[in-house]
């Protein structure tokens, strides 16, 4: 056993139920050639001992695939160092997905690698180590790692802002002089030997890291803004370092090397600052959070760690204190803002039985709570992973600035190697072509490119949620400005999806308590909306209800069921009409006409069908649907309703909202099949619905919407997700999209033109090695600062 081919892994298993499953697992591992396999039922994990010779873990996985079961990937966030530019991050991503089974993406912005692997395969410490050898540093991100990676960046930060003081003390008195030069001094104001001594701490002390940073790049096989840094200073410093210790007659550009460096370490303090408000949304977020809490425990109150609360812990909050974790209201009454969460400015009214959130507001009165959800398991958490999560993601326009930043660095040395040649042969002066050389190296940054798309994600995902909007990933949001058509369910995005009892029409045979009465009963087996209004109609009159045999329930249709030996019938008319009992078609149309729901109820009694009369149910529009759906269209997009309801209660419902087009009695199984029929017509289409029950049509549609309220939300059934109970969440989603790519861009356009125009005017001598390095410095700031403007973005209330 102590073969150097001998390995031991350790496989998370998905979808075991029993032990047998484990049985299984571990014999289909077991057959193969060289493996012992232990498989953990309780911790649903597979231990495995193999023979590498023989088989890998590709192999491993497959055996267990093959039984039946799933070996999820995992997903880390690496918090990465020593970066620079985009070309950096390119070569993390490239040094990271050469491990097997990884998929790896990079953010500059944040300086997170997100990266998604096989268990086995890899672990976090070859992640890490491959980081490493590529030049670079790097640690995992833990949940609570968040104020020790501020404190860490701060800590850093200050480093930097010391360095750059010393370095802009040493490089001020040659600037001075340097600008001597341009009043007409041609004599050096301060002795060589004196540049000299300023010049060199400040190119290998100060500017170490480009020197540093440029030799990991090489060695990982690439180029990045550090080797354009050091090979340009290093031109004009040893330049003029040779001048002066062979005290030849030509100008020394000490101070074009010193200025350089410091103005770089400037744009880069600028640039992480202007960074670090990219993600202010989040540290908003987290900052809400309360560090105590107050628990009740035998009677009495203790203040203690909000970490430490437990499920089902007591806790009071006081009138002005925020909550800190996610609970149910036992006592008391109170008003809450939640505007954290859901963008909504307004407070929600709280009693017995409300449910509340960790980090909203208590306004009023005293609350007693019991915790439901803590920790990494509250609303607030959810929401803060998954902004994260966007955060990092990339979206499919940064595609073409990652290839060109991959080839950017090797392409401007070129060019500039060829603005050496060219100029010292057209001018026969090779000081006038270093310089013109040192000035393209030092102009060309692809940190402008690498920062246009990242830092415009990282604001606007911080802001919608801010707003309420919680987008899923990057591509999500690019996807939103496309859309042309606008598929909205009915119930529950359109209405307040709380139907309510607004008629009952009994048979001249019954009572209007009677037919409720077998109305609810047959209904209690039932989880469809409109049965949960039925039963609370029949609650509020205090009936008791029949209990009931052979419950079947027909999807989008009715149910069928036996009470007190008697076959009943409960739907739509549709439905009775098939089992051949006779409707009253003008009353039905009446009620439909009024935007109602009709469903039937009938009886087989000794099998003669019998009509016992109607039930007729509201679902009120909510007070922003009319608003909403003219917002919608005048932002140029189409708004189809689908619904399972007749074509008359569908008119109804669409003429008050001014829906043009609609589809009625459309069955919860065709709704994916109608959203497909859109998209193959050539239009962009998005579908908004509850997030569970239309979840098949939301994974057909091209970007999807999930609207739901709190914890209840569905936060992973679609793109994007709506926290607020309102369709104009749609809207402001759309618009936030179409916001985010414009500054996209706009960011992409300057960084591109600022390349585009400063390289052939450095090449052509009409940039000054220093002013181009300033320049340089400023690229960056720019796209950041212009990204920061979406914080300006406001929802629609």
């Amino acid at each position: 056993m102590n073969s150097p081919s001998l390995k031991h892994i350790e496989l998370p298993v998905e979808g075991m139920t029993c032990a047998a499953c484990a049985a299984r697992i571990e014999k289909n591992l077991n057959k193969l050639p060289g493996v012992e396999a232990a498989v953990n039922f309780a911790n649903e994990k597979a231990h495995v001992n193999f023979d590498a010779n023989q088989v890998n873990t590709e192999t491993l996985i497959r055996a267990i695939e093959k039984a039946g079961f799933h070996i999820a990937p995992r997903t880390v966030q690496l918090q990465l160092h020593k970066m620079t530019c985009a070309a950096c991050a390119g070569h993390i991503e490239k040094a990271l997905n050469k491990l097997p089974g990884v998929t790896a993406t990079v953010n500059i912005a944040t300086e997170t690698a997100k990266v998604s692997f096989m268990p086995g395969e890899v672990t976090t410490g070859h992640l890490i180590e491959a980081v490493i050898n590529a030049g670079y540093d790097a640690t995992e991100i833990s949940e609570s790692g968040h104020a020790e990676e501020k404190a860490r960046r701060r800590a850093a930060y200050q480093a930097e802002l010391r360095l750059f003081w010393i370095s802009a003390t040493l490089t001020l008195p040659l600037v001075l002089q340097m600008g001597a030069m341009f009043t007409g001094h041609d004599m050096d104001m301060l002795p060589r030997w004196l540049q000299w001594a300023l010049a060199t701490p400040v190119q290998f002390w100060i500017g170490r890291r480009f020197y540093t940073g440029a030799w990991h790049s090489l060695r990982g096989g690439g180029a990045n803004m550090d080797v354009l840094v050091a090979l340009g200073t290093s031109m004009a410093y040893f330049f003029s370092a040779a001048v002066t210790v062979f005290t030849l007659d030509q100008h020394v550009y000490f101070e074009a090397s010193a200025a350089i460096i410091t103005l770089v370490l400037l744009g880069k303090l600028m640039e992480a600052r202007a960074k670090g408000k990219t993600s202010a949304a989040i540290e908003a977020l987290i900052r809400l959070q309360p560090k105590t809490a107050r628990i009740e425990r035998n009677g009495e109150i203790f203040e203690v760690p909000a970490s430490s609360l437990q499920v089902n812990d007591i806790f009071i909050v006081r009138p002005g204190e925020n909550l800190p974790v996610d609970g149910i209201v036992i006592e008391g009454a109170s008003s809450v803002n939640e505007s954290m969460l859901t963008g909504e400015s307004l407070p929600v009214s709280k009693q017995a039985g409300a449910k509340v959130f960790a980090a909203t507001l208590n306004q009023q009165g005293l609350l007693k709570c019991r915790a439901t959800s803590v920790g990494a398991h509250t609303q607030l958490a959810a929401i803060i992973h998954l902004v994260e999560e966007a955060q990092g993601s990339k979206a499919p326009i940064q595609r073409m600035a990652d290839t060109i930043s991959g080839i950017f660095v090797p392409v401007v040395v070129i060019i500039s190697i060829l603005t050496l040649g060219i100029t010292w042969w057209l001018t026969h002066e090779f000081v006038t072509a270093l310089i013109n050389a040192v000035a393209v190296l030092v102009i060309a940054c692809p940190c402008a490119l690498g920062l246009a798309t990242p830092t415009a994600i990282m604001v606007g995902t911080g802001r919608g949620a801010q707003a309420g909007v919680l987008v899923k990933n990057a591509a999500a949001l690019e996807h939103a400005e496309k859309i042309q058509t606008l598929i909205v369910d009915k119930t529950g995005t359109l209405t307040e999806g709380q139907p309510e009892v607004t008629d009952i029409v009994p048979a001249e045979s019954l009572s209007a308590q009677e037919l409720l009465h077998i109305a609810a009963s047959l209904e209690q087996g039932s989880e469809h909306p409109l049965a949960r209004a039925v039963l609370d109609r029949a609650q509020k009159q205090q009936l008791s209800l029949q209990a009931i045999e052979d419950f079947s329930a027909i999807a989008g249709s009715g149910i069928t069921a036996r009470m007190n030996g008697i076959q009943y019938l409960l739907g739509s008319p549709k439905f009775l009409t098939q089992h051949d009992i006779a409707v009253n078609e003008e009353q039905i149309t009446a009620l439909q006409a009024e935007g109602k729901t009709v469903i039937g109820v009938a009886s087989t009694a000794g099998n003669v069908p019998q009509l016992l009369g109607y039930l007729a149910i509201a679902d009120r529009l909510r007070d922003t649907s009319i608003k909403a759906i003219k917002q919608l269209q005048s932002m140029g997009i189409e708004v189809i309703m689908l619904t399972g309801d007749n074509a008359v209660t569908a008119a109804a419902i669409a003429k008050r909202t001014g829906i043009t087009q609609y589809h009625a009695e459309v069955l919860p199984q065709d709704k994916a099949a109608e959203v497909l029929k859109m998209k193959n017509s050539g239009q962009f289409t998005a579908m908004v619905g509850d997030g569970i029950n239309d979840a098949p049509a939301l994974a057909a549609a091209d970007v999807s919407f999930a609207i739901g309220a709190g914890s209840d939300v569905a936060i992973e059934a679609a793109d994007i997700t709506l926290i607020r109970n309102d369709l104009m969440s749609v809207a402001d989603a759309i618009s936030l999209s179409r916001a985010t790519l414009k500054k996209i861009r706009q960011n992409l356009f300057f960084a591109f033109v600022y390349n585009i125009l400063g390289i052939p005017l450095a090449a052509m001598g009409m940039l000054n090695p220093v002013i181009a390095g300033a320049a340089m410095a400023m690229s960056s700031v720019s796209v950041v600062s212009n990204s920061l403007l979406l914080k300006r973005w406001q929802a629609n209330h």
